[in-house]
């Protein structure tokens, strides 16, 4: 649901949020209620004013219970130095503010309820944002740090499935806390979402990696060099398994061998790019030195 504009973003509430609302509503908190959404809209623009610092575009924020996702250019999960330093963003605000109303309780200024809530419940986004499972914070970190090592659908399927495996954990541990009256159903539908939440990440993976496979020719064209990655491989392999070892920020150039361990010649990772578009993932590599121009 989308719920106004501020400093040229559209700003929605995902509607697992508003049903979260509806609860403290119900149970009488409603201002509690409200100070969880300060939170995460805090959260989330210390995500923004990261981001915008580093000159990556925000169009979108999406208000989540745990948090929120930005639409950000796509250099952001391209780069893995900016994804961590995004990331870090929105618990380091969190923190902060954990800091500001410690400071303010010890002077007398805030000590009702509404102030320790407001406390904990920045601590809690801190803590929970930086488990190494996507969406959260953590994960982007843990996605940027594989990444650099397996390649970004890998690290984004690796990290997701953490969300997912933290999702299905969560919504146990809230069943049986409510069996034993130990919380409420907003324990339930957190871990709900975050396993929803991983799951589309991790259905959104093929998309990020095309983003990043389209935006290497343009780094290479705006900086005019990049550090060269060599591989080898055989002529019958197809372009889908080639692409899966490709790294972030790194230029790719495959050496081929045919089956007899000749050498058969070069492929670049821009005509790779470029038969995967036009020919598709199965096209064998060395059809790129047997057809250069088809």
């Amino acid at each position: 649901m989308k719920i106004g504009r501020y400093a040229g973003m559209e700003i929605y509430l995902n509607n697992f949020f508003l049903a979260l609302l509806g609860l403290f509503f119900v149970a009488g908190v409603l201002g509690k209620g409200l100070i969880a959404f300060g939170v995460v809209f805090l959260h989330e623009l210390g995500h923004v004013a990261v981001a915008r610092r580093l000159g990556v575009q925000v169009s979108e924020v999406e208000l989540l219970p745990f948090g929120g996702v930005s639409r950000m250019g796509g250099e952001v999960v391209s780069d893995p130095a900016k994804e961590v330093y995004v990331a870090l963003a929105g618990p380091t605000t969190n923190l902060f503010l954990v800091g500001t109303i410690t400071v303010l309780r010890n002077h007398g200024l805030w000590v009702n309820d509404l102030g320790l809530f407001f406390l904990n419940c920045n601590l809690l986004m801190a803590v929970f944002n930086l488990l190494p499972a996507l969406p959260l914070d953590g994960g982007r970190i843990f996605r940027a740090y594989l990444a650099r090592r397996t390649g970004l659908s890998k690290a984004t399927h690796q990290a997701a499935w953490w969300g997912q495996f933290w999702g299905v954990a969560i919504i146990l541990g809230g069943t049986a806390g409510l069996a034993m009256r130990l919380n409420g159903l907003d324990v339930i539908i957190t871990g709900v979402f975050l396993f929803y939440v991983a799951t589309r990440e991790k259905n959104q993976a093929p998309y990020h990696f095309i983003r990043h496979l389209l935006q290497k020719k343009e780094e290479l064209a705006a900086a005019g060099v990049l550090p060269g990655e060599p591989l080898v491989a055989f002529e019958s392999v197809r372009l889908g398994k080639i692409i899966r070892t490709f790294l972030p920020q790194r230029f790719h150039l495959v050496l081929l061998l045919d089956h007899n361990w000749h050498y058969r010649g070069v492929v670049s990772e821009a005509q790779i790019v470029d038969a995967l578009l036009s020919k598709g993932v199965d096209v064998p590599i060395g059809d790129l030195i047997n057809n250069p121009h088809s």
